[in-house]
């Protein structure tokens, strides 16, 4: 198995918040479309509403507590 390049390692201090039970969502735009993205690794679908893309983060952070 071939290991990965260091720019796709996975963050320490993520994977330790995750560990935690802590889970950071954040908001990345890319052109039009804006997603959630949360410290655990998961990514929302590509949205052009930000209400709807922040909706999907606090429904995956209800998941979890």
């Amino acid at each position: 198995m071939r290991e990965r390049a260091p720019e796709h390692q996975p963050d320490q201090a993520a994977l330790s918040a995750v560990a935690k039970g802590l889970h950071e969502a954040d908001m990345t735009e890319r052109g039009a479309f804006c997603s959630a993205v949360c410290s655990c690794g998961w990514r929302g679908p590509a949205r052009r509403a930000r209400d709807r893309a922040r909706a999907d983060a606090a429904g995956h952070r209800g998941e979890y507590e």
